[in-house]
């Protein structure tokens, strides 16, 4: 809430006032609204135009979905609703479909497309048509998106010549007064002649948007037109279309785009005749009200269907398969831009038309195709334009969706953004972490999978208790999820399942020293179309909320966390009773639990022995800042990091090689003058380790951040004391077997309370904490005996990484 809107009945009104009073224009005359149109076309461009701007006014920023970097319009990120209709991923689908657009709006042949949104359940078809609303609504309170009809009145026009008298009316009929707003949206350019319209849209010449020149007025209007052109030519009026489309019977107002207002949208449930469900219906009521003179008058047509919703803008058809009776009836839309109403009652049409559905259409428009040029839906299939939604393989991206279906999470992270926003609500997306991150896409603050979720769950008597989705778990099913996504006989590059979806998430794979690029292996053209939807992982986590886990423990909590692996042994022991999985699927989706499981209790491993390790880990910034100084002290210059224009610091240098290294002592230098076993190191082992060319030919743009320190073996000891050998070597006396219950005062009591706190300083919480490293102490219990704590060094020396003081930090 706003710090200027006070908490009381005034106060939220104004609010609200404040709110609306940016979204619409006042009421213009036509002459001013044509001048607007030469100024800005869009606020005369086409349905399809008009879509295409709205899409664009928001720029676009890189994402990576299978392994590809692509350009996305960030006006599918949802940025209208602070992304709580995103559509994740399926980047390359709606790129096509605004290619759809842009050439229906430019005339380039598609003009007589229907864009056909399909795919599996719970692949984000719904969530694009609500952010396709959302964007439009938005954009339309914009000054740049503004969307403009028209309204009549007649009063004062005489009570001579047409059929409504002297009022025009609709609906409830009666006020003389009354301005009535155009029941289909109509263009404003529609009230000039053919001609006149023309001439305007040569005035405008615009390309990218081309103005809707080619639309006559609807029905409704026409009926104001007519009786007021009938009133001022037996008047002998000399300005005849000045009389008529005066600032009193005409003007020109805006309005917010919405659904039945610009955007019509027919649902499953819809039924009626094709008329109704398409245009309207006759109210016959209202016929008999009207002095129709023997025909019906276009005021006592309902224009209820959904083109007459949409016209001006899109035309959605949702779950098409239940209304396939009317796709061939849509046809004459595109082609002829005309619907009619009754017989000899036509109305122009500028709507984009969209038919969402799953797969089951396909089928039913292949009914007849054994019948070849016969098949009647032929012509049908030849003007939709299909675009296919895919279930996510981006790891990443499917744990932003798993977290948004389980709690609402929606926020869009920006990963570099180009073009425009336009001003106003469509001006803003929400920012946060999540799905394509580019800053530290290791990091658990980027990464939607590794993080934790609590979510408070009502009990039986009424509290509300907390629960915990323990780091990693939201990983696990997305990961899970993923694998079953993805085609086991046509793996790229002999890749196996997690790797796969690692290309497919990072973009490569690293083998030892090699990597393995999306650019190297062919990828499979099946993935994504069948496996585990969101929905089902989903529910498999709800069911875990709701009912405490068997466990308990003295302090913490545990029954109430959701542990990885209980997560995948709910997804994986549902399987087989659930409908939406053949015999055979459960069967294969539950022989790829195990590779998850395993991938998942590295990353675990991984953030307990850094815990763990976390005092005797050095920073790449304080090894990057010795490796400068040895490359300044052999060169005899000074240094540019630390102690800036200065010469080295020879006691940094000793500090670091005898205490970080543990490679020197005393006798090894003479006083902080390195002897000459430091200086061979210092040469052999460090610079041409790292190539003295490649620091001598930097340029203005190379640094030490650049080089891959890890290329010294000496310095990659100290960067990479992260696993079980420099535990056992830092902990010697540590027992994996009594983390459950350490006995008091002994080293493994200590290491233990050490490394809960350090995991609860990373997101995890005592209980999950306790969880998850229980989990990886019993995993290594069998390793320990046969780890070589000596590793990379003398056994018996210390190796000084305490993470201590040290001369740069």
């Amino acid at each position: 809430m706003s710090d200027r809107t006070r908490s009381d009945g005034d106060g939220f009104v104004a609010a609200a006032d404040e709110r609306l009073r940016g979204a619409y224009d006042p009421p213009m005359s036509l002459e001013s609204y044509v001048d607007r149109v030469l100024e800005d076309p869009t606020a005369a461009a086409s349905g399809a135009g008009y879509i295409l701007a709205a899409i664009e006014a928001y720029g676009t920023r890189e994402v990576r979905e299978r392994g590809e970097t692509l350009d996305r319009y960030r006006f599918f990120d949802d940025p209208a609703n602070d992304g709580e209709h995103a559509v994740l991923g399926n980047t390359r689908a709606l790129n096509a479909f605004v290619d759809d657009l842009r050439a229906a709006a430019t005339g380039r042949g598609n003009d007589e497309t229907i864009v056909w949104i399909d795919g599996p359940t719970a692949t984000g078809k719904s969530e694009f048509k609500r952010c396709l609303v959302n964007g439009l609504r938005a954009f339309s309170k914009t000054d740049a998106g503004r969307r403009y009809t028209v309204e009549w009145n007649v009063t004062g026009a005489g009570t001579g010549g047409g059929a409504s008298g002297a009022s025009l009316s609709y609906g409830g009929g009666g006020d003389a007064s009354a301005w009535y707003r155009s029941p289909v949206q109509t263009h404003p350019l529609s009230v000039f002649p053919e001609s006149v319209r023309e001439s305007v849209a040569e005035a405008v010449d615009d390309e990218a948007y081309p103005i809707a020149a080619d639309v006559e007025l609807d029905p409704f209007s026409r009926e104001a037109y007519d009786h007021l052109e009938s009133v001022y030519r037996e008047q002998g009026h000399d300005d005849l279309f000045s009389a008529i489309a005066g600032r009193d019977h005409l003007r020109v107002t805006s309005y917010v785009v919405d659904v039945g207002r610009g955007i019509g949208v027919l649902h499953a449930e819809d039924d009626g005749t094709p008329k109704e469900r398409l245009v309207g219906s006759w109210m016959g009521g209202m016929l008999r009200e009207l002095d129709s003179r023997g025909r019906k008058n276009p005021q006592a047509f309902s224009y209820d269907g959904v083109l007459s919703q949409g016209n001006g803008v899109a035309t959605v058809v949702e779950d098409a398969s239940q209304h396939a009776d009317l796709l061939r009836r849509l046809l004459n839309v595109p082609d002829e831009r005309r619907v009619k109403l009754d017989k000899g009652i036509g109305m122009d049409l500028d709507t984009q038309l969209i038919v969402i559905s799953n797969p089951d259409l396909d089928a039913e428009l292949d009914r007849h195709a054994e019948r070849g040029d016969a098949d009647p839906l032929k012509a049908l299939k030849r003007r939709l334009s299909k675009h296919e939604f895919r279930y996510l393989t981006n790891r990443r991206l499917e744990a932003r969706l798993l977290r948004r279906e389980i709690a609402g999470a929606t926020p869009v992270t920006e990963t570099g953004s180009r073009g425009s926003a336009s001003g106003g609500e469509a001006a803003s997306p929400g920012d946060g972490a999540t799905p394509e991150d580019a800053a530290n896409p290791d990091s658990p603050e980027s990464d939607p999978g590794a993080a934790p979720l609590s979510i408070g769950v009502r009990e039986s008597d009424g509290t509300v208790v907390d629960r915990e989705i323990a780091p990693h778990a939201i990983e696990a099913a997305a990961l899970y999820a993923v694998v079953t996504r993805l085609d086991a006989d046509d793996l790229p590059g002999g890749l196996d399942l997690i790797e796969t979806a690692e290309l497919y998430e990072s973009g490569e794979v690293r083998r030892g020293d090699d990597a393995v690029t999306v650019a190297d292996v062919e990828v499979a053209d099946g993935d994504g179309r069948n496996g585990i939807p969101v929905t089902y992982a989903r529910d498999a986590v709800a069911d875990l909320l709701a009912t405490p886990a068997d466990r308990s423990h003295p302090e913490f909590p545990v029954e109430h966390v959701v542990t990885p692996t209980d997560v995948l042994d709910a997804m994986a022991d549902g399987l087989a009773d659930a409908p939406v999985f053949s015999r055979a699927e459960a069967a294969e989706f539950e022989g790829r639990r195990e590779p998850v499981a395993a991938r998942v209790r590295e990353r675990q491993r991984e953030d307990v022995i850094e815990a763990m390790l976390a005092e005797a880990t050095v920073s790449t910034e304080r090894v990057a800042e010795y490796v400068e100084h040895v490359y300044a002290w052999d060169d005899d210059e000074p240094t540019t990091r630390g102690r800036e224009g200065e010469a080295p610091d020879p006691l940094a240098l000793k500090v670091f090689e005898t205490e970080t290294l543990g490679r020197f002592d005393e006798s090894d230098y003479r006083g902080t003058d390195p002897g000459r076993a430091v200086e061979r190191f210092r040469r052999e082992r460090v610079i041409r380790g790292l190539t003295r060319y490649a620091w001598r030919n930097r340029g203005d743009a190379f640094s030490i951040d650049d080089v891959d320190l890890g290329e010294v073996p000496e310095l990659k000891a100290v960067l990479d004391a992260n696993d079980l050998a420099d535990v056992k070597r830092r902990f010697p006396d540590l027992d994996p077997a009594a983390w459950p219950d350490p006995p008091a005062d002994t080293e493994t009591a200590r290491v233990k309370r050490q490394t809960i706190g350090r995991l609860c300083e990373r997101g995890y919480s005592p209980a999950s904490a306790e969880l998850a490293s229980r989990a990886v102490m019993e995993d290594v219990r069998d390793e320990w005996p046969d780890v070589d704590g000596a590793a990379g060094g003398d056994p018996d020396a210390d190796d000084g990484r305490n993470g201590g003081e040290g001369p740069w930090d």
